[in-house]
């Protein structure tokens, strides 16, 4: 009974959210913002992987929220609704940068200086100050190496994991999110994890010695581990 309380709570206080926010309220759009902004930068970025078109993307994604709000009428919940829009949105960013913008000539810096400034930026949040210089090099690489395959994976395969393994939402609001079934996204986690773990295995045995990673039983984790940020699936040596 306290859970379904708790429940139909949340749903008032959604509901009442959702009201302010249909009536122009500001301060219920600074509390969406605040609320959603970086879950979806971060999202629209694993998506994208530039930082600059992520950013652009996810201004539009707020701009389709505000506009689109009137129109909201509670099908899903707002996080669903918001996280659909943007899904939708850097898919037809991802569209539109392979047919226009990978022919242009970027003067900006290399793409993998950007990815491992990024690296840097995210380990520093990410990694315990107490590690050893060489664990701090050992998870980065990891991380990179990860990210980089992890884009290489096909959709919907890709956004499935994404979604799933980084953002952590149930399979229930995944099938919400991208509107299929609860069968359908469990076979594209099953079969997106697969290739992942195939795409990092030669990566492992190659890097494992030198990073002082322990393969055995790991290896068949360390994929879904890894996706997540997690670099348990890949235990470094002391």
């Amino acid at each position: 009974m306290g859970e379904l309380a708790g429940a139909i709570g949340i749903r008032a206080q959604e509901a009442a959210i959702i009201a302010e926010l249909k009536a122009g309220s500001e301060e219920a759009y600074a509390w969406l913002i605040g609320e959603f902004h970086q879950p979806i930068y971060s999202l629209v970025y694993r998506v994208l992987a530039d930082p600059a078109d992520a950013a652009d993307t996810t201004q539009e994604v707020f701009l389709k929220v505000f506009r689109g709000m009137k129109h909201f009428h509670g099908e899903s919940s707002l996080k669903t609704w918001i996280y659909r829009i943007a899904l939708h949105e850097a898919s037809n960013s991802r569209r539109w940068w392979f047919r226009h913008k990978s022919r242009e000539t970027s003067i900006e810096p290399a793409a993998a200086e950007s990815e491992r400034n990024l690296a840097s930026a995210i380990q520093n949040c990410l990694i315990d100050d107490s590690e050893s210089p060489f664990d701090h090099f050992a998870h980065e690489e990891v991380r990179l190496r990860v990210e980089k395959e992890l884009s290489q994976i096909s959709e919907p395969y890709r956004t499935t994991l994404i979604l799933r393994d980084l953002e952590e939402m149930s399979y229930d609001e995944i099938a919400d999110i991208t509107a299929v079934s609860l069968g359908t996204v469990k076979s594209r986690l099953t079969r997106g994890r697969a290739a992942l773990r195939q795409r990092l295995q030669a990566y492992v045995q190659e890097a494992g010695p030198q990073l002082g990673i322990q393969l055995a039983e790991r290896l068949k984790i360390a994929a879904s581990s890894a996706v997540a940020g997690d670099p348990a699936g890949f235990e470094v040596a002391s």
